[in-house]
């Protein structure tokens, strides 16, 4: 009762709902997470299975459900038990050899956790499944949205081929050309970092018009909970912590942000690397998505296009910030020395 009577006196503001275009779009998107997250569970447990029947794939395999692991754990599954036989269904982009991954497939036979290996894998593939239907409603739903407005469905721009595709990338859906129409021809793809799943989240999660609640970058930022918050007393900071929260936007950029720090010279990838030198690589995460989240703020609310500065620009940037701080230094000491009275 009192919260409302406080929101009643306009004394508390209201909470970001985007539209019932965009709930739609974000029951499915974390719908889609939570059956990607069983997929991962159920490839957990078949490698603890394995290990147990002395079958130690994840050794010689980087990924236990890529095409080798699949190949291997299928054929185990139906009963072959010789590690010779299992290493011919080795693919061509794997790194081990035949008589490598032979040596590590030796089985003890344990019929109790080959049952177990057989019901994970299906459980696997069953939520496999369950993620192509949940991309092709997806993908229904995005492109009758986007040809609904004859000016969305006539942009195009060009793949972006240098973005890495990994196997929980919606593979029926060029995420590339829909959020290029969806956002109105701003290329998000051009971010260091980002990648399907932060633009996927980024759509279901803000919407279209979203960004549009948001006055500035940094109102917009600490709604992500990216801004410190920071407690002064008496003019004395006591703390700057940035607040706990679990925005699934903010994981996703932050998620953006760590891959920025695996980048090399870039304009993010330089910032993250001075932030990380002085304070560490958490820190330096944290202050690369609240950059990020200010990108998306200028680039969505004010419709330009992402142009990283280059380093020349940065330097004139810098110079005149130390010129902007050696003026107010100079006004305080004006200010001070005004008021000093001579005896």
């Amino acid at each position: 009762m009192w919260i409302q009577k406080l929101h009643s006196l306009g004394l508390l503001s209201g909470s970001f709902l985007p539209d019932l275009q965009t709930e739609y779009l974000r029951t499915l998107v974390r719908h889609r997470g939570n059956l990607i997250e069983t997929t991962s569970q159920a490839s957990n447990r078949m490698s603890q299975n394995m290990r147990l029947m002395n079958l130690r794939l994840d050794v010689v395999v980087k990924d236990i459900v890529g095409l080798t692991g699949l190949r291997i754990i299928n054929e185990i599954c139906n009963g072959q038990t010789s590690g010779k036989e299992l290493a011919k269904l080795r693919h061509g982009n794997c790194k081990k050899s035949e008589e490598e991954i032979a040596k590590a497939l030796q089985s003890n036979n344990r019929q109790d956790y080959l049952f177990v290996l057989k019901q994970e894998l299906r459980k696997y593939q069953d939520a496999q499944q369950l993620i192509m239907e949940c991309d092709d409603e997806i993908k229904r739903l995005l492109e009758g949205f986007i040809n609904k407005d004859n000016d969305k469905k006539a942009l195009f721009i060009d793949k972006k081929i240098h973005k890495r595709i990994n196997k929980n990338t919606p593979k029926n859906i060029d995420l590339n050309l829909i959020s290029y129409q969806y956002f109105d021809g701003l290329d998000l793809y051009a971010i260091e970092g980002f990648s399907h799943g932060t633009v996927l989240t980024l759509m279901s999660e803000l919407g279209e018009k979203g960004i549009l609640e948001f006055q500035n970058a940094q109102h917009f930022a600490s709604w992500l909970r990216l801004a410190p918050n920071n407690k002064i007393s008496g003019g004395r900071i006591l703390s700057s912590r940035t607040p706990k929260g679990s925005n699934r936007l903010k994981i996703a950029l932050r998620q953006a942000a760590n891959a920025i720090g695996n980048l090399k010279d870039t304009h993010l990838s330089n910032f993250f690397n001075r932030i990380a030198y002085r304070k560490g690589r958490a820190v330096a995460v944290s202050a690369t998505a609240r950059k990020l989240a200010t990108i998306l703020w200028n680039m969505l609310y004010k419709k330009q296009q992402y142009s990283p500065p280059t380093i020349y620009e940065y330097l004139d940037q810098k110079r005149k910030r130390k010129v902007l701080e050696l003026q107010k230094q100079i006004a305080n000491l004006d200010a001070r020395m005004s008021k000093i009275q001579p005896a």
